[in-house]
């Protein structure tokens, strides 16, 4: 399973050393507490340690690392519902307690509260931007949550801030299983073990998937061999020994059926055969085989496919323009934040996992269709008139044909009353804070209806369908919304992502290049459109030209390592 250090943020040894410094001029019974409550939590009595910090919060109210403190030891005792009060209380005190958010977001993480664990360690990312650790929980989070493209994300982060992260590549192998995506999924459990062969959760994950979901169960059987000898032994052991059994009694079948046809052929007695194969145990690979063995079959495999192409992106939400003394409008959003909390998911996720959610072994999406792209199998191998073998011509697959959207061109709309759209306006944004999408919608349809010159309106419409997967809807909604601002680079932008979720693929491609005609230096908008040209369009020079603009313009993007290692696997 990915493996959650859930360590908590409590810096003893150099932030405790300075706030015992700080309080020197504090009472002497809140620091003596707090003294014998670390000692105490090093000891690891945790319970008896919380008493300690409890009265050091008593002795110094106001002192937000003392409340962070008590919340580390009642979360270690078991407390948790004291625990969330107490890191609460340490952020009431200093909201830029970045280790009060992380620790905060662990424990809503235990207790199965991912919205609000996403919340807190999204306020830690945003505090401390480059460390890794905050962009792998939040991307746990994520996963567990089934925000799989913030999830991809957050795991990309962290692997450009930390490379060959064991725990961002395993975390981008399982965002790619809950997409339907084995083979993409396989490469990064590979990548995890191959930079950490003790990495028990990326073995774990690499033979479930070789088993489960590509059927290489010779290969599984060695991943999984691999993970029974990790010391100290994995608790899930006797689980995982059970599969092995029944992975080598099939291959102890499979190989008397073999041999029985081949004896069949040399006209062998079936006796004789009987008690050779009795004699010799079925061969498996050595480790050092096994370990190379991954990235040739994969590099065969994977011929003319995508191979870990980064992530997709997602639509911005438009903010109302309207503004009052009272409620003046608030400033559009950054993208930063709409893809932190989840605004809306680019393409529907598969949501079939059962159980733990942190492994492939727990995980079970549904059955995976297989790609369209396959490779042209070789012909055998045939002798020339001459002796001399026929050379072999692989043929190329074709390119996958898309539908084309039928554009609705509407003209720019009259203007209506602004003034009572605006009350259904507002109505459609307290439904969407409130979780209530299609009613949001059905309000933001209103506002249209009642002033169809209004383009937050027509935008937000387009948004919310998406959201709701109405693209048709959508779609419409949007071509509403360039007919009132033609020059809107956002409404073009998720015009775009509508198109590639409804299929019309050249017509997206067609899109981002009308931005691009104007905003050349755009790498948001090169970056979906080297993914429609690798994903869906499998055109690798055009997508090869795309993603090295978008690291030209943005090299410190959290896909670049995607990118480039997309790029190292497709060479012109």
């Amino acid at each position: 399973m990915l493996t959650t250090k859930n360590e908590i943020k409590s810096y003893w040894f150099v932030v405790f050393l300075a706030l015992a410094a700080a309080l020197a001029g504090c009472s002497p019974p809140g620091t003596h507490a707090l003294l014998k409550g670390k000692k105490l939590f090093d000891q690891g009595e945790y319970a008896d340690a919380a008493d300690e910090f409890k009265a050091a919060t008593e002795a110094m109210a106001t002192n937000a690392e003392a409340w962070n403190y008590l919340g580390v030891a009642e979360q270690h005792a078991g407390q948790f519902e004291e625990a969330a009060n107490a890191y609460k209380r340490a952020l009431e005190l200093d909201r830029d307690l970045t280790e009060a958010h992380y620790n905060l977001g662990c424990l809503w993480m235990e207790q199965n509260k991912m919205d609000d664990a996403i919340s807190e360690f999204t306020a830690y990312t945003l505090r401390r931007v480059n460390e890794p650790e905050g962009w792998l929980e939040l991307g746990l989070a994520q996963l567990r949550a089934h925000d799989v493209l913030p999830a991809e994300k957050s795991f990309s982060t962290a692997l450009y801030l930390s490379p060959n992260n064991a725990e961002a590549l395993n975390g981008l192998g399982l965002a790619r299983m809950q997409r339907g995506r084995p083979e993409e999924a396989e490469k990064f459990f590979q990548a995890a073990v191959q930079y950490h062969p003790d990495f028990g959760p990326a073995i774990l994950n690499l033979a479930t998937v070789e088993r489960d979901y590509l059927h290489n169960d010779r290969y599984a059987l060695d991943e999984y061999r691999s993970y029974l000898a990790l010391e100290p032994r994995p608790a899930n052991w006797d689980e995982v020994n059970a599969i092995v059994t029944s992975l080598e009694q099939s291959q102890t079948q499979s190989v008397p059926m073999a041999t029985a046809a081949s004896g069949q052929q040399t006209g062998q007695n079936p006796e004789e055969w009987q008690n050779q194969t009795a004699m010799e145990p079925p061969r498996t690979e050595s480790s050092e085989t096994r370990r190379e063995r991954p990235a040739k079959s994969q590099a065969k495999r994977t011929h003319n496919a995508v191979s870990a192409a980064p992530a997709e992106t997602v639509p911005m939400q438009r903010q109302p323009t309207v503004a009052s003394a009272q409620n003046p409008a608030p400033a559009p959003p950054s993208e930063r934040d709409l893809f932190s909390s989840g605004v809306v998911n680019s393409q529907p996720v598969n949501s079939g996992a059962q159980g733990n959610p942190n492994s492939v072994q727990w995980l079970r999406p549904s059955p995976v269709q297989e790609s369209k792209v396959k490779v042209t199998p070789l012909p055998p191998e045939n002798e020339s008139e001459g002796g001399t073998p026929a050379p072999v011509r692989i043929v190329q697959p074709a390119p996958p044909v898309y539908p084309r959207y039928l554009y609705l061109s509407p003209a720019r709309p009259a203007a209506g009353s602004r003034h009572a759209a605006t009350v259904m306006f507002n109505r459609a944004r307290d439904a969407e804070r409130e979780g209530r999408f299609p009613d949001s919608l059905d309000e933001y349809r209103q506002a249209t209806r009642l002033d169809p010159s209004w383009f937050e309106a027509q935008y937000n419409c387009g948004v919310m369908a998406y959201r709701l997967r109405d693209y048709q809807f959508s779609l419409a909604a949007y071509e509403m919304a360039l007919a009132i601002e033609p020059d809107s680079s956002d409404a073009r932008y998720n015009f775009a992502l509508a198109l590639r979720a409804a299929g019309y693929i050249p017509d997206a491609v067609n899109e981002l290049r009308r931005i691009l005609a104007s905003n050349p230096g755009n790498a948001r908008v090169h970056l979906e459109l080297g993914n429609l040209y690798a994903q869906k369009l499998l055109d690798v020079p055009h997508a090869r030209e795309q993603y090295l603009k978008v690291l030209q313009l943005d090299p410190g993007n959290p896909q670049a390592s995607s990118i480039m290692s997309w790029l190292s696997a497709n060479p012109e």
